[in-house]
């Protein structure tokens, strides 16, 4: 408990100065409404459910996308590692799209498949795919040769290596790569419903600050924060949970 409140004091002190920021007029309450008027608009958008569907609505969008993202991405990377054909072909293209800002692709994704769910759910697959497959690459790339050697040497076909060998030594990597995927999962899901979005928490923000209800606004803001903070928290707990045999 203790070593919890100290992680978490930071935020604490965080809101308090927000608050007072904001009370004694340090900035504009335009800018930065108070947080205390903040929790009260969440509150309200709770109680009349704005929060809950448009939360969940983000929440399908974005589980969507990171799932076939995750399953693609990773034998995609596995595949580039083990089999030289696939990284000449495939290599050229991760090199080329991954280092560029995945939000340029939101037109792309609106003119393919419209204003709903699919343009959404497909930018956030394409632009989380990517650091997955690296990861996943990285890791079968990083195994040791001398472990490779000695299962192929003990009779091992190739595709039992691979199975027993190169997958769990590919999962570190492959998890870190899933984990910057999933932040970007939130990033492109906001960034989306925020242009065009018609539901979502994206699109409760730009509907609150385009209304001047800044208050609301800010929730919602805080709102896919701590989802983020808690999705990433709950990861971590998974991750520790599947890397147990490493110890």
């Amino acid at each position: 408990m203790k070593v919890a409140l100290i992680r978490y004091l930071p935020l604490l002190l965080l809101a308090l100065a927000w608050e007072a920021a904001a009370r004694l007029g340090v900035v504009s309450a335009l800018a930065l409404p108070p947080l205390s008027k903040v929790a009260a608009a969440w509150l309200d958008l709770a109680e009349n459910g704005d929060l809950i569907t448009n939360g969940a609505s983000s929440l399908y969008r974005a589980a969507q996308g990171l799932t076939l993202a995750i399953a693609i991405g990773a034998v995609l990377g596995v595949c580039m590692a083990w089999w030289r054909p696939v990284n000449a072909l495939v290599g050229p293209l991760v090199e080329l799209f991954y280092p560029m800002p995945k939000s340029a692709l939101i037109p792309v994704t609106i003119l393919w498949l419209g204003l709903g769910d699919g343009s959404k759910i497909l930018l956030i697959f394409l632009g989380c795919m990517l650091p997955v497959t690296v990861g996943a690459f990285n890791g079968a790339r990083g195994s040791e040769s001398a472990l490779v050697w000695s299962a192929r040497s003990m009779g091992a076909s190739r595709l039992r290596v691979l199975r027993d060998v190169v997958l769990p030594s590919a999962m570190p990597e492959l998890l870190n790569g899933i984990r910057t995927a999933l932040a970007f999962s939130f990033i492109l899901l906001v960034s989306s419903e925020l242009i065009v979005g018609q539901r979502g928490l994206g699109a409760q923000i730009g509907f609150h600050g385009a209304n001047g209800n800044y208050e609301a606004m800010f929730a919602v803001v805080l709102t896919v924060a701590f989802i983020g903070f808690a999705a990433d928290r709950l990861y971590l707990m998974f991750v520790r949970w599947v890397l147990q045999w490493r110890e």
